[in-house]
């Protein structure tokens, strides 16, 4: 992951998403999946505006598999947005920036 986005797996998900103080996005991908590298450079770009604010993880489902079963994954991508560790917004598909920035906003 480049940047201020973060690889979530299992091992981390408790330090990185359930336990952050900041509200956190998390974008479950596969390396095959088109939609999925066309939301990534969007997810680049939001991690660097809301730093600070907003923490950014991304989830590989063919390698996380448990994570994904646990919170329904069926359609890559999918954002969830956490707060104080529990789902608070979820978008399936790709979507443009200022969609998934007012999902975020609404999440809040």
């Amino acid at each position: 992951m480049a940047g201020l986005v973060h690889e979530i797996t299992d091992t981390n998900f408790s330090q990185e998403v359930a336990q952050s103080t900041v509200p956190v996005v998390v974008d479950f991908w596969a390396e095959w999946c088109g939609p999925c590298r066309m939301v990534a450079p969007v997810i680049e770009e939001l991690a660097n505006e809301l730093s600070g604010k907003v923490k950014f993880g991304k989830v590989n489902v063919d390698q996380q598999q448990d994570l994904a079963r646990r919170f329904s994954i069926q359609s890559i991508p999918t954002l969830l947005i956490f707060r104080d560790g529990e789902v608070r917004g979820r978008q399936v598909g790709a979507a443009s920036k200022s969609h998934i920035l007012a999902k975020i906003q609404e999440s809040q």
